[in-house]
């Protein structure tokens, strides 16, 4: 008895040791890991300008539920919501609707810095440079850029304000964005010294 109560123990042991050893190991070879960063500071300016058309919209429903509530591939939801176009304040859409990937949620996510806004509201600052979840019902002010594919998507500027929700129709954000694409695109920015 006491011949195999010394194994049982010895290999207890030996398990104990390899975990250690498999962890010593994984933070010796580990990479560092960093949040979402960018190679340059958030322009409002840059980022309107840069927009392909840019729309006052209210989250409807899903075109798409989520499949698996909670995980996705990469940083982007696989559900898609519709969205209704309420005003185009630029560009061209070829339909009163847009369905773009997202989550739909119970709770507002208004930006809670001052307007005219430089940085994603707080959704969007957990790691993944974007806002991914829309309140049902809620009023948005969305930044589209063309991807690859010709399809509008709002994740192409990390960590600006590309769809943040709107108080209202004449919530200062709206205002200020309304005035600043109403200037001609192709001038250049003069950039602070």
């Amino acid at each position: 008895m006491q011949l195999g109560r010394c194994q049982g123990e010895q290999k207890s042991m030996n398990v104990t040791v390899t975990g250690v050893a498999a962890i010593v190991v994984g933070l010796l070879c580990a990479t560092d890991v960093y949040p979402c960063s960018i190679a340059r500071p958030v322009s409002n300016v840059e980022m309107v300008r840069e927009a392909d058309a840019i729309v006052r919209a209210t989250a409807e429903n899903y075109a798409f539920a989520p499949k698996n509530p909670g995980s996705w591939s990469g940083f982007v939801p696989d559900s898609r919501i519709r969205f209704k176009v309420l005003e185009v304040v630029r560009g061209k859409l070829p339909a009163d609707y847009l369905v773009l990937p997202g989550l739909l949620v119970a709770a507002d996510d208004f930006n809670d810095h001052a307007s005219p806004y430089t940085f994603v509201r707080p959704e969007g600052r957990h790691g993944n440079c974007f806002a991914t979840s829309y309140r049902s019902g809620g009023q948005f002010l969305l930044m589209l850029k063309k991807n690859r594919e010709g399809e509008f998507t709002v994740y192409w500027y990390a960590l600006g304000p590309v769809n943040e929700q709107l108080h209202s129709a004449d919530d200062p954000w709206l205002l200020w964005v309304r005035k600043e694409a109403e200037k001609p695109r192709n001038t250049s920015i003069k950039q602070p010294q």
